[in-house]
């Protein structure tokens, strides 16, 4: 019998029409954007750095009483990012060009509040997420965190290798600039004022880098004297138009003692008031007008950019799937999430696979843990395919009838997306043959590919950081074997042998009739077993 791919773990990936499981590039942002507290997020998840909203990771005792926070910072980096929009020529936009030290250094980028970003949103970037779709989650998940409305989230970004033109409107320049500076952006005079007020609903103006705005304050519950734009600087909410619109405002860009810098107070009364009151008098619209307005920003993109779909929760979304072939064993590991739901003791989880033969089993699942997103508002449930007392162990599967797919049965209903089901590539898998060892440590890995699938290359793929923080991934290729070795009955092995790097990380990948695949979880070369002596 010859074996096709039914899809594999990463499918070459064209267009994004709709999100169905297995999609690399989704899946990852899809984690990065919901996965954000609890179990199974990334070890130094954006959300963390957000809780609590007045938390200012960078100020040496931690102080909630420095008066800058996180969430601020990294609004205004995304707003700086997107700034260098040109409408016109398409150029500019947000591709993480805010992230280059040339771009920081110009006047318009003052502070130290982008290189603080960039610092923490790095924790995110991988082959699927870019610099740019790092620096947008990191403000969508500060504004959602912080009392915020939802904002549709696309990715995609591609990141820059060079800065972009100046662009960023500066605080003395006329009405008249700011209008043609948002205009360029793409943004008409209301949707100007509607995104000032959007983005000063958190932080303010710091004397260090404008002393100019800002005099030294000598206020204990602000010691880097930062003046903020309305009363409450690390919660979303219409203040900064009420506090406004009542008199009773400190927005530095409103009352400051220097009326030149005094941008926000000529934005604000540019069209004799109207939309700011209408924010005052109305926390809704404010808050509906802030997610339209964020999301546009956002996906402020260079021309040629084509971003993903708006990226939705999967109501039943397998992780961290991963297949190892263990002699005539074939081990499946895993886990499901069931996205807005509660821990319920009652609930039965059952996965079921499905083979190359039209068989079928089945397991239950067991409960694992919760994690939790947007500031508290939703809560996923995590179940194991094989949750012992002894941790997430595998599935033990027959290898020549192999896996194909998988669905799920919560609570007697059927969930496998609408009849695809949840694909499963077992064309090829490492081999628990790979070891390492000796001095200097040598390391084989081996790859178990399915007899009959006939792959034209099989190869180690590493991600490549160049000098301006791009990834890229170079393919390893793995010579094919003079004569198979078998693996077992359905599988043979193709080997690299002599590697000599112990740190060294990769995933795996072949190309098959002309489409490129690849598993999904990085493989570590000092995790393997020693060489047998």
């Amino acid at each position: 019998m010859v074996f096709r791919l039914a899809c594999g773990t990463l499918v070459f990936l064209g267009t994004a029409h709709a999100y169905v499981w297995p999609s690399p590039q989704l899946d990852a942002l899809e984690a990065v954007r919901f996965d954000q507290l609890g179990f199974n997020t990334l070890i130094a998840t954006l959300a963390t750095f957000v809780q609590p909203c007045n938390l200012f990771l960078f100020d040496p005792t931690i102080s909630p009483n420095s008066g800058r926070s996180d969430a601020a910072d990294w609004i205004r980096t995304a707003y700086h990012d997107a700034a260098t929009h040109n409408s016109t020529d398409g150029t500019g936009g947000m591709d993480g060009s805010i992230r280059l030290p040339e771009e920081q250094a110009r006047a318009e980028n003052a502070g130290n509040g982008f290189a603080n970003t960039m610092g923490i949103v790095l924790a995110v970037v991988d082959r699927y997420v870019s610099n740019a779709d790092a620096i947008a989650l990191g403000a969508l998940i500060a504004i959602e965190t912080c009392g915020g409305p939802e904002i549709a989230f696309r990715g995609g970004r591609v990141d820059a290798a060079v800065p972009n033109a100046p662009g960023v409107p500066a605080p003395e320049q006329d009405l008249d600039s700011h209008i043609a500076s948002f205009a360029r952006q793409g943004f008409t005079q209301t949707e100007m004022i509607g995104l000032v007020a959007c983005g000063h609903t958190f932080g303010g103006v710091q004397h260090s880098f404008f002393p100019n705005i800002v005099n030294v304050l000598n206020d204990p519950t602000s010691t880097d004297n930062v003046a903020h734009f309305d009363s409450t600087p690390v919660t979303f909410d219409n203040n900064v138009a009420a506090e406004y619109i009542s008199g009773t405002t400190t927005n530095p860009l409103v009352v400051g003692f220097n009326d030149t810098t005094n941008s926000d107070k000529r934005i604000f009364g540019s069209d004799g008031n109207a939309t700011i009151l209408s924010f005052a008098n109305s926390p809704d619209l404010f808050a509906s007008t802030c997610a339209d307005l964020f999301a546009r920003m956002l996906d402020t993109v260079p021309s040629g950019v084509e971003l993903t779909e708006v990226i939705k929760p999967l109501p039943v979304k397998p992780s961290s799937v991963n297949l190892i072939m263990d002699g005539d064993t074939l081990q499946l590991f895993g886990l499901v999430r069931l996205w807005n739901t509660t821990e319920d003791p009652t609930r039965t989880v059952r996965v079921i696979w499905h083979d190359h033969n039209g068989g079928t089993g089945n397991s239950t699942l067991n409960f694992v843990s919760t994690s939790s997103s947007t500031g508290g508002k939703y809560t996923a449930t995590w179940y194991g395919f094989n949750s012992t007392v002894f941790g997430l162990m595998p599935l033990l599967l027959d290898p020549v009838a192999g896996v194909k797919s998988l669905s799920f049965v919560v609570d007697g209903i059927l969930e496998d997306q609408g009849g695809l089901g949840f694909a499963i590539q077992d064309a090829f898998m490492l081999s628990q043959t790979s070891c390492q060892g000796g001095l200097p440590v040598i390391g084989r890995v081996d790859v178990a590919v399915r007899n009959g699938v006939n792959p034209s290359r099989v190869y180690l793929e590493q991600i490549n950081i160049d000098s301006v923080l791009r990834r890229s991934i170079t393919e390893i290729d793995i010579t094919p074997p003079s004569q198979l070795v078998a693996a077992n009955s359905a599988y043979s092995l193709w080997s690299m042998n002599n590697l000599t790097d112990q740190s060294m990380s990769f995933t795996i990948g072949a190309e098959i009739d002309g489409i490129k695949y690849s598993t999904t979880d990085v493989l570590y070369m000092f995790d393997f077993a020693p060489c047998p002596t």
